[in-house]
């Protein structure tokens, strides 16, 4: 990949420390297999203890990848290549002006994998704050969320997620198509125009796995990137949604270099705060 690996045995104490590796950003963005092979050697040198737990921070060049809940049609209609992988969650977009951080961490038993995701969650939500962004979770959708406009639904009438906000509208295609499909519909309905539409948009994703108690991929947090590689799948498998980014929610170019800092701070103070507990023998 061109850049330094992790390389253990590590110095000082092995829990109770997080470290940050940066492996890739801008022009030297890491393609996601090269990082899915560090992952693994690393979710290896963690649970042989020979490393403290690690987040490794980094830049893709766009590609898609697919988790194994994934169906055939949430992939891109034109055969775009889709690099399937063994974490949670369904199909999502990375690229050029997306934090991705996969934290490598032995998680406390016994293991809650919920929690897990909660704690990432937290950790963007207060980076977000930071830069004057409130942000919030969605009940049953993981990742970190953008409301849109709570508006007075006629009688009878469901917003299309049938939630507490988004934009209820009778001729909504989603409310009356059977076989809406967000990927034909073109700009009007994609889902990088969401805020525009004032509907909820997805802002952070989280897809993890959990192998011998020792987490792997983790979150993408998009910053300037070009949300309409969003728009030829349907992103996490969420049809009645969008996606966003600081970006175009704070009106100004946030970029990956003045987001690192903050999630390496807000990382820190909740992962850090869940101190694992040795493995049963």
């Amino acid at each position: 990949m061109g850049e330094p690996r992790l390389e253990g045995p590590a110095d000082g104490p092995v829990d109770g420390e997080l470290r940050f590796v940066h492996l890739g950003f801008g022009d030297n963005a890491v393609d996601y297999l090269d990082a899915w092979q560090e992952q693994k050697r690393v979710h290896a040198a963690r649970f042989a203890d020979e490393i403290p737990d690690t987040c490794l921070l980094l830049e893709h060049p766009p590609v898609y990848t697919a988790g194994r809940r994934t169906e055939d049609s949430e992939r891109p209609l034109d055969g775009t290549p889709v690099v399937d992988v063994d974490r949670g969650g369904k199909i999502t977009w990375h690229g050029p002006g997306q934090l991705v951080g996969y934290p490598i961490l032995k998680l406390p038993r016994p293991v809650d994998v919920v929690a897990h995701v909660r704690r990432l969650e937290e950790a963007m939500i207060r980076a977000c704050a930071d830069l004057g962004l409130e942000t919030t979770r969605v009940e049953g959708r993981s990742g970190v969320w953008v409301l849109g406009d709570t508006v007075e639904k006629p009688a009878g009438k469901h917003s299309a997620g049938d939630g507490a906000s988004g934009l209820a509208l009778d001729f909504d295609p989603r409310l009356n198509q059977e076989d809406y499909d967000p990927r034909l519909m073109g700009p009007e309905y994609a889902p990088s125009n969401a805020g525009q539409r004032g509907e909820d948009r997805k802002l952070a994703q989280i897809g993890i796995r959990v192998a011998k108690g020792v987490t792997m991929h983790g979150f993408a947090l998009n910053c300037n990137p070009d949300t309409t590689g969003f728009d030829r799948i349907v992103p996490c498998g969420i049809r009645d949604a969008g996606v966003t980014s600081l970006s175009q929610e704070l009106g100004r170019n946030v970029p990956v270099s003045e987001v690192l800092p903050l999630m390496e701070k807000h990382l820190r103070e909740v992962l850090e705060s869940s101190t694992p507990l040795p493995r049963a023998v």
